[in-house]
């Protein structure tokens, strides 16, 4: 499976933008899809997941009612439409990926996925 990510930007704050990451390959071979976000010196941390095969999404505290997760199937593309965006929101976003179930309505971490997109930079100025 190989995932490519667009749509970062620079963007000043209560700004939108929104992401996309189009899978090719193997798509039956990822179960759960998402979004993670790292800053320079930080670990990658989860924002959003939506489970393939039905749907229930959930996001991190601090972008949910702000940042949408979102798929479509017929084009193997998920999206990430992020509103009202802060300057804490900016980070390299990845899309990523995991074959296998996992319990629904949870943080996913980085170890539980088995493939990443190549990262796309959002910037949200003050």
């Amino acid at each position: 499976v190989q995932l490519q990510a667009s749509g970062g930007g620079s963007v000043q704050a209560g700004g939108s933008l929104r992401l996309s990451c189009r899978f090719s390959g193997r798509t039956s071979n990822s179960n759960t899809v998402g979004w993670f976000r790292q800053v320079p010196g930080k670990e990658r941390e989860f924002v959003a997941r939506i489970d393939w095969s039905s749907g229930p999404t959930y996001y991190t505290p601090s972008v949910k009612g702000r940042f949408t997760v979102s798929r479509d199937d017929a084009k193997n593309t998920i999206y990430l439409q992020m509103n009202s965006l802060k300057p804490e929101d900016t980070a390299v976003y990845y899309c990523a990926a995991r074959r296998n179930r996992i319990v629904a309505f949870a943080t996913l971490t980085p170890d539980q996925i088995d493939y990443w997109g190549q990262g796309t930079l959002v910037t949200v100025s003050s």
